[in-house]
């Protein structure tokens, strides 16, 4: 097991897999918190399934670019360390199941390998950064987003801004303005712009801000028209400062940016990011995008005599799965991925065909789908024998027939009801009975277990959620059922409004009674969002109405999608970075660790780094003392106010100046090294005071 040690290259990556192994062992002795080890391996992608004694692993895939060589180490990750499953999230990762805690670390190093990370895939940090699939290949694009994605995503990892914040936070990268990567759901969304400046085209960013999904979703607000590509970090960073520092911490229902902001109002949190400016590391940072795009080349490979199928399947898959690009004599090809889910022996074979026939690169999608790129027009009929040989050429992709579902109650602990199975039985019932919607890229369906929207839910055509219902003295599992929600570019969307709840072994006939109802009466070419509106609410709940009835109950309706036992509702502790409840000694302990980094930082020269380390580690002790007085705190600025009423200005801990005056002197110097110096010298004297304070209290 300790074999990892002298095979990994990079340094950091070395120091942050020892770490964990050395976490879990202080976990397994019990001398760290079960709900503080939680936060800590959260932040490097282990997640506890339903199932005691075994974890997801959500391996993060920055805007879900994948090479063959990458493919293929994932796929012997899962088979050494798991069951040979892969599953596609809606962030554009791939997590694997049922791995065992005590394996983590020599699974992390062996991902490594290939230039594959897990830290920072799940908790409270930056979760990974998506972009729409077709970025770079995109006919309407104005230009390709991937470097300013990848950068994003380099910056932020293991950056101290974003390590313990009080919920996730999600940025996404649109190609165009069709707005594919979903930027009016995201806490941070970018949609491309060019405009002419004293004759020369310059990039930038439409900017949103604040979005959202869960059970009160949140159309983000523009808040840039044009953020010039230099600008591009230090504004992520800038937002991401005011979040760590004024996000809610105690609720963990109120913890996200949304809420925040509708507390501060847009104009009052803007105002708190241009007052950040001054700490700063860059004022400008440039993103290097011409050698990015002078590399990519177009692949030369073999031709293949094959001849071009005439079955019926072949032409609708022609016409659903495959996009001419801006390269002028390339495909690219999207796979409908059945759930998300495939195996490794079929990911190996994929992984051979796009090394040799392709450009050795796939991108997994938003909607838990596959997309090859840069495929030679005339190796489409090649690409489409090889493709069925692999189960992967049904047509269809990204249409009403291509349900986007979470895990749902199959592993995760906030699972109410079955997704995957409401989603399989939903998908048969269009593939056999409504075939003509699987032309329809305006058409979605999607299913979550729970409220969390993992599934997307909420922003589709048609949305199912797992609840649960009370029937007489029993229980049975039940879908809400949404209607209307759009994607409607420029950054516009519309969110799906609740309808009605009904028991979820009725979920396809609300699906039947939802599409005959839009066959009769749709008007030519009315996409279904508009429909919805025409019509309104409440006819749709006339119309589900009758599958609310209870007095025709049976059996069976109180078995779950997928299951053979009575449901039995059961949620475990949410794992979605939770927050949770710190011991004092784990927090004093976490502050002198910060305290420790700090100093490392300073050593290597990174003062900005080192400078959040500092302040971190300041906070942290605060509120180790904070919480053995009792006095509850739900944010950073909370807690620097309380502990300045609390123990200053009671005399009770003394200290030369305000609390909160040099604790925020983090906001109004540069990060240069004299002032990274000296603010350490004061963190250092601050909790020397509060140590030799609890000390005290503890012997009296």
């Amino acid at each position: 097991m300790q074999s990892f040690r002298t095979e990994i290259e990079n340094p950091v990556v070395e120091k942050d897999i020892i770490e964990l192994e050395r976490k879990i062992a202080q976990f397994r002795g019990g001398k760290i918190d079960e709900e503080k080890f939680r936060s800590l391996r959260l932040a490097r992608g282990i997640y506890g399934q339903r199932q005691p004694g075994v974890q997801m692993i959500r391996i993060k895939l920055p805007y879900g670019k994948v090479t063959s060589e990458q493919l293929n180490r994932i796929s012997d990750v899962s088979d050494e360390f798991s069951t040979g499953r892969l599953h596609i999230t809606t962030r554009q990762d791939i997590q694997i199941h049922f791995v065992s805690l005590d394996r983590t670390p020599e699974l992390w190093a062996a991902l490594e390998k290939d230039d594959i990370t897990i830290r920072e895939a799940c908790g409270n940090t930056i979760r990974n950064v998506t972009a729409s699939e077709t970025a770079g290949i995109d006919p309407k694009e104005p230009f390709d987003v991937t470097p300013y994605a990848h950068a994003a995503f380099e910056y932020m990892l293991r950056n101290p801004i974003c390590q313990e914040m009080g919920r996730k936070f999600k940025i996404s990268f649109s190609a165009s303005e069709e707005d594919t990567a979903l930027s009016y759901l995201h806490d941070l969304g970018f949609i491309p712009q060019v405009k002419e400046v004293n004759g020369e085209e310059v990039r930038g960013f439409k900017v949103l801000l604040g979005g959202g999904l869960g059970s009160q979703p949140r159309h983000a607000d523009k808040v840039k028209d044009f953020l010039p590509t230099d600008q591009l970090i230090p504004f992520i960073e800038g937002v991401v400062r005011v979040f760590d520092r004024h996000g809610e911490r105690a609720k963990r229902m109120k913890a996200r940016m949304k809420f925040l902001i509708n507390n501060l109002g847009i104009d009052g949190f803007m105002q708190l990011v241009e007052e950040e400016q001054t700490a700063l590391p860059y004022k400008s940072y440039p993103i290097e995008y011409k050698s990015y795009e002078a590399d990519q080349q177009l692949p030369n490979p073999p031709s293949v005599q094959v001849e071009e199928p005439s079955e019926s399947d072949y032409k609708k898959w022609l016409l659903t799965n495959v996009f001419p690009q801006k390269q002028k004599g390339f495909v690219s090809i999207g796979i409908k991925v059945y759930l998300g889910d495939f195996r490794t022996d079929v990911a190996r074979k994929l992984a051979g065909l796009i090394k040799e026939y392709a450009n050795n690169e796939v991108r997994f999608t938003l909607r838990q789908n596959i997309l090859i790129r840069d495929v030679r027009e005339d190796l489409i009929p090649f690409f489409y024998q090889e493709l069925k040989k692999l189960g992967f050429a049904a047509y269809g992709y990204n249409s009403v027939g291509d349900i986007t579902a979470c895990p749902g109650t199959d592993t995760c602990n906030l699972g109410i009801a079955s997704s995957t199975g409401a989603a399989s039985i939903m998908e048969k019932v269009i593939l056999e009975e409504y075939p003509e919607f699987l032309v329809d890229k305006n058409f979605t369906i999607k299913i979550s277990g729970c409220m969390n929207a993992c599934g997307q839910h909420n922003m589709a055509s048609i949305g199912f959620q797992g609840m649960s219902m009370k029937i007489g003295k029993k229980v049975a599992p039940a879908l809400q059922v949404l209607l209307g929600g759009a994607t409607l570019e420029e950054g516009n969307g519309k969110f799906a409004d609740k309808v009605i709840k009904i028991p979820s072994k009725r979920g396809p006939q609300a699906l039947r009674l939802i599409l005959d109802d839009f066959k009769a009466n749709a008007e030519d070419g009315e996409l279904y969002h508009t429909y919805y509106e025409r019509k309104g609410q409440m006819y749709f709940y006339e119309l589900l109405k009758p599958l609310t009835n209870t007095e025709d109950i049976v059996d069976e309706d109180f078995v779950d999608w997928g299951n053979e036992d009575p449901y039995v509702k059961a949620i475990g502790v949410g794992e979605c970075a939770g927050v949770v409840i710190d011991l004092v000694s784990t927090l004093m302990l976490e502050a002198e660790e910060k305290l420790a980094n700090g100093q490392e930082c300073l050593t290597a020269g990174k003062w900005s780094d080192g400078i959040y380390h500092t302040y971190a580690a300041m906070i942290n002790a605060a509120k180790a003392i904070l919480t053995a007085e009792g006095v509850n705190t739900n944010s950073y600025a909370n807690i620097v106010s309380q502990f300045e009423e609390v123990f200053v200005d009671a005399g009770k801990i003394n200290l030369e100046e305000k609390f909160s005056d040099m604790v925020y002197r983090i906001q109004k110097n540069e990060p240069t090294e004299s002032f990274a110096k000296s603010y350490y010298a004061d963190a250092e004297k601050v909790i020397e005071q509060i140590n030799s304070f609890r000390s005290k209290e503890v012997q009296v």
